[in-house]
């Protein structure tokens, strides 16, 4: 499982929380990915899954975050297939070396876990 970071405060704004969001998405490693629960916990939010995929929806076009690295638990794309968003994360995460099966990422053998790169 993944090395939980501190939760932060309760009363954390939701700037802070994005921040924290941000810091850990932009250390995804290419060929990586990482559920939106994952990424809560490892930002400091504990459970905050949905929270987490609101962010990433109102994330900008232009964004260099590596959004297309987050996905749904199980190794589930969240995105649907007949979307631009979900075309895009499906050819990015390709570009990656990453397979795709049946809407899904072997997360055993490409999920991340930020203690691996986190020296």
């Amino acid at each position: 499982m993944t090395e939980q970071s501190p939760l932060l405060p309760p009363d954390a704004d939701a700037q802070t929380r994005r921040a924290a969001v941000y810091l850990v998405m932009a250390q995804i490693p290419e060929g990586k990915v990482v559920s939106y629960g994952e990424l809560a916990a490892m930002a400091g939010l504990g459970r905050a899954a949905r929270w987490v995929g609101r962010l990433m929806s109102q994330l900008p076009d232009d964004t260099r975050l590596p959004w297309h690295r987050v996905i749904a638990a199980g190794g589930r794309l969240s995105l649907p297939a007949g979307t631009a968003a979900g075309h895009e994360q499906r050819m990015r995460l390709r570009a990656e070396g990453l397979t795709i099966v049946n809407d899904r990422v072997d997360v055993r053998r490409h999920g991340w876990h930020s203690s691996e790169h986190s020296g």
